[in-house]
């Protein structure tokens, strides 16, 4: 008996989900279940073409929607397919620490309301959605509360869990809330599961990187042109410090006043899993090699979050590098 489960995505990004997706799959005789992808929807030309490559073989793939999610129309999703799962990794904007922290009264905090309608009309079986750590807090508590609240009410049991994806075989020190939903007609409890499987498992950063080398026609592993200035400064940062835990000389320093973001040039420790790859962008939050004096290629930011290296990013380079922060780790 084979069960397949037609996945249909919000906010797609790049395709980490999706690519989870069809790795998994569960074999219990005599059910062989499988999920496949139904349809997706992202804001950006080129994460979509990301998608479509490498979900869909395809760079312009009809089944994946280049769209703002505030002017799609359910029907349009419709009439592509049916679905029976659907997954939506929210914009986390609002909600981050780094942020203003604005939630559910920000520009991007409603939108995960998009999600819920979306459950409403297809109903599919089950769901899983993504954000940040932050979430729990944001707005004292209430957004978190309010979310929970209205996937409930579309008629889920639904089970959310800090995950910290270093504890899963992840070489990153993220984390991120997900939120599992199961129909609550269907009966089925969801279990978070255990980390013990990857207790041995090597997630160092160095490791990731260079086992097995990168190769060199790589593609997305084009090296940054580095300033004469952050070469020097990068070599006054040792291991595991930033621009302002280093002992740099004054001509050196960042004139920095307020809050001092640790990631700011700050090195990698090889034996131990990198510090969170984020979309941001500005100077020094690009993610610096350990040894040598150099910002990471995509293709190594790629590495970390789990990417294989025949998943090719789409778009400009600092597109590509946005894509490969904002994912989820295949």
């Amino acid at each position: 008996m084979n069960i397949t489960y037609r996945l249909g995505e919000l906010f797609c990004g790049p395709g980490g989900i999706a690519l989870g997706a069809k790795w998994a799959s569960t074999i219990s005789n005599p059910t062989d279940r499988r999920i496949t992808h139904a349809w997706a929807t992202d804001y950006d030309k080129d994460t979509c073409k990301t998608y479509s490559r490498n979900i869909c073989g395809a760079e312009n793939s009809k089944s994946v929607i280049h769209d703002d999610i505030r002017k799609l129309k359910i029907e349009r999703l419709e009439k592509i397919s049916a679905i029976d799962a659907l997954a939506f990794g929210f914009p986390c904007n609002d909600f981050s620490v780094v942020g203003e922290q604005k939630g559910i009264d920000g520009v991007f905090g409603p939108l995960y309301q998009y999600g819920i309608n979306v459950l409403k009309h297809f109903q599919p079986q089950w769901f899983l959605a993504e954000n940040v750590g932050g979430l729990r807090n944001s707005n004292d508590g209430q957004a978190f509360q309010n979310i929970l609240r209205d996937m409930s009410q579309a008629g889920y049991d639904v089970v959310p869990h800090l995950y910290k994806f270093e504890k899963y075989g992840v070489p990153q020190a993220r984390h991120r809330i997900i939120i599992v939903g199961m129909r609550k007609d269907l009966s089925v409890k969801f279990k978070v599961p255990s980390p013990l499987p990857f207790a041995d498992a090597d997630v160092s950063c160095r490791n990731a990187i260079e086992n097995p080398p990168i190769s060199a026609d790589a593609e997305n592993n084009e090296l940054t042109n580095q300033s004469e200035t952050v070469v020097k400064r990068l070599k006054h940062i040792k291991p595991g410090e930033n621009a302002f835990t280093a002992d740099l000389p004054e001509d050196l320093q960042l004139n920095v006043k307020g809050a001092k973001i640790s990631q700011i040039y700050k090195r990698l420790e090889p034996t131990k899993p990198a510090y969170t790859i984020t979309g941001s962008g500005g100077g020094g939050t690009h993610v610096y090699h350990w040894k040598e004096d150099r910002a990471l290629t995509n293709r190594e930011r790629a590495r970390l979050q789990t990417f294989p290296d025949d998943f090719v990013f789409c778009g400009s380079k600092e597109n590509q590098r946005k894509q490969i922060g904002m994912a989820l780790r295949p």
